[in-house]
């Protein structure tokens, strides 16, 4: 079984993609703060990845994604659960309602905003039912945070999803004329 140059090629990117976004979630880089909130990079390569794909590729990658995290970070509160539903509900709203809308730019920053304060409040539910902290101060807490990294995530999710989105269309595209 051998592999043509275009998917090893294609391997390496969409993997590298990942690692740099990873990369990117554990650096603190100036000006991309707000309120000592950065964007959720993975959750963003996780949208782009979830968006055109089918439903069990998008739950391998947000199960992937969520082992990832889990390994690099505190796993008590998992990463697992929140981005295989994240990834799951992204193909099911791309598939059946933002399809028909043409703006790619446009929905992709939707539906990263609506995931990010997703994943957070699952996140808040999950610290919650391992009692961190009291409920009142936790949902002032978890309040901010997802709105913060909903806005961050929405507004770089373009940075990602433009130069992937190209070449997995360039690569569909080169596919269609060998066959």
């Amino acid at each position: 079984m051998f592999f043509q140059l275009y998917q090893v090629l294609n391997l390496m990117i969409t993997i590298i993609s990942l690692m740099v976004c990873i990369w990117l979630s554990l650096v603190r880089i100036p000006g991309l703060e707000l309120f000592g909130i950065t964007p959720n990079w993975v959750l963003i390569w996780l949208v782009t990845w979830s968006i055109k794909r089918s439903f069990l590729q998008a739950m391998v990658g947000g199960l992937c994604c969520g082992l990832i995290l889990d390994g690099l970070t505190v796993s008590s509160p998992s990463h697992i659960i929140s981005l295989v539903i994240v990834s799951l509900l992204t193909v099911v709203m791309y598939k059946r309602i933002i399809k028909k809308i043409q703006e790619d730019f446009i929905s992709v920053a939707v539906i990263v905003f609506g995931m990010a304060i997703l994943v957070e409040a699952i996140r808040g539910f999950q610290l919650n039912s391992f009692g961190y902290s009291a409920l009142d101060e936790l949902f002032r807490h978890q309040q901010r945070v997802a709105l913060s990294t909903a806005i961050l995530s929405s507004l770089w999710a373009p940075v990602i999803y433009l130069p992937l989105n190209r070449w997995w269309a360039f690569l569909e595209t080169s596919n269609q004329l060998k066959s």
